[in-house]
């Protein structure tokens, strides 16, 4: 008899708990789904549920939901290890609004060093806009009702992937050159206003900002992921050669703004910046903006792509520049061409637009390792770019980073004797298009011997 019991009450506690995972699947926002999260997506459900939160308000500027939220992204910075370089409560600033009253708002600014003694003095600032819509009253039958603005993609997760990549960032600050500033940006809704006050106020050193990374609503990945440079000519090629390596997801480069938002503020002070963005959404503006609507797997990929982005950026040899310019008296062989990631129809190499056709079938084919290269022990990565014609011809190529004189010589001869494109078209007409490419050369454990790969 007790034996019967024992089973009667497993069966019953084995439903009782299947009954509940099967409730909690449905609700895809339950502890039962965390259980499968990496840490990495359960941090970024973490900030963004308690930046969207009821208790924020809505996080209007100059209100008390801002000011708590940045509070929290102080907190979090500091037990990141990120140094804070704004006061508690953040770096308040003043407002004057149409109505004639001051609205008092604030940044909270962090700060990670960079490792380079002559780039460590430069800057790269990585921003999220920190307030919303906030709350709103209205009369529904009679009676009061609050709308709240919870603004969980618009912008909780741009300053929820801006807190993960903080931290991506302090562990690794010994891979970066530059140092890097995150800045959570108060009264951005009002005309950029924190993001004004922080290069015209709040930060002496302007002029040694090399770039500006902007993440605003990044959590709708089920509608692309987007980056827009404002056609810098030098962001695109940092993106052109990050799409060499293997990366969890890439941005399309777009020349049309989605949105406008505090990059703006840095484009004045002529400082090169790029957004990243998943876009508008339906539930933009409206109090359905909630963690439910949020595509947690792609934010965590999105999040990958901007910390590689990020580094590139910080590692860059070269100025970043504005407005890249050729020498005097030299027409570039690039005015006019296309990026291959701007083509409405991609250049294909074998009838495949993906470059690891062209690198698989053609260069490592031919490819040979110089024996002085073997003997000296040298090997890397040489990043070619080259134009492929609107005839499909490979022209123009050149090394964008290099390792040594034969490799680079190497590489070189081979992408310069590819065989015909089938070329890009935007709009359905032929264009010509730049594309760039990385050519690995590696030596083997054993016996010193030279191979060649694609990056796994």
């Amino acid at each position: 008899m007790m034996r019967m019991r024992k089973e009667i009450l497993l069966a019953v506690c084995s439903a009782l708990f299947l009954n509940a995972g099967a409730n909690a699947q449905y609700n895809g926002s339950s502890a039962y789904m965390d259980l499968y999260d990496s840490e990495t997506t359960s941090s970024l459900k973490s900030h963004v549920r308690e930046l969207s939160s009821a208790m924020m308000e809505g996080r209007k500027a100059g209100s008390e939901g801002e000011r708590l939220a940045a509070d929290y992204v102080s907190e979090q910075l500091k037990s990141y290890g990120v140094d804070v370089l704004s006061p508690d409560g953040g770096d308040v600033f003043g407002l004057r609004t149409e109505a004639g009253d001051t609205l008092t708002s604030r940044n909270v600014v962090g700060f990670v060093q960079g490792y380079d003694r002559t780039l460590r003095d430069r800057y790269i600032v990585v921003g999220a806009r920190l307030d919303n819509l906030g709350e709103m009253t209205m009369t529904v039958d009679g009676e009061p009702a609050t709308k709240i603005f919870y603004g969980a993609n618009g912008n909780a997760s741009g300053l929820a992937m801006m807190l993960e990549l903080a931290r991506m960032v302090r562990t690794n600050s010994i891979l970066f050159r530059r140092s890097v500033i995150f800045v959570a940006f108060g009264a951005s809704s009002e005309t950029f206003a924190g993001a004004w006050y922080f290069l015209n106020r709040a930060f002496s050193d302007v002029d040694k900002i090399d770039a500006m990374i902007n993440l605003d609503m990044l959590g709708t990945g089920y509608n692309g992921f987007y980056a827009y440079t404002s056609s810098n000519a030098d962001m695109n090629a940092i993106i052109r050669t990050l799409a060499g390596d293997l990366q969890p997801v890439l941005p399309e480069v777009v020349a049309t703004e989605t949105y406008p938002s505090d990059h703006r503020a840095f484009y004045a002070k002529d400082i090169p910046s790029v957004m990243f963005t998943t876009g508008r959404y339906p539930e933009h503006n409206t109090e359905k903006d909630t963690p439910s609507i949020i595509d947690w797997q792609m934010m965590e990929r999105e999040l990958e792509y901007v910390y590689n982005f990020t580094l590139a950026l910080a590692c860059h040899e070269r100025e970043i520049s504005f407005r890249p310019s050729e020498p005097k008296g030299k027409a570039s062989s690039y005015d006019g061409v296309v990026a291959y990631h701007d083509c409405d129809q991609k250049p294909m190499f074998l009838n495949s637009p993906d470059p690891r056709q062209f690198l698989q079938k053609w260069v490592y084919q031919y490819l040979k390792y110089p024996a002085s290269a073997v003997r000296d022990g040298i090997q890397g990565r040489v990043l070619v770019e080259f134009i492929i014609g609107k005839d499909g011809k490979v022209t123009d190529v050149r090394v964008v980073k290099g390792v040594s004189e034969e490799l680079d010589a190497e590489a070189l001869k081979v992408v310069g004797a590819s065989p015909k494109w089938k070329p890009g078209r935007v709009n359905g007409n032929k264009v010509r298009t730049s594309m760039t490419i990385p050519v690995e050369f590696r030596l083997e454990k054993k016996g010193g011997r030279g191979s060649f790969g694609i990056k796994k």
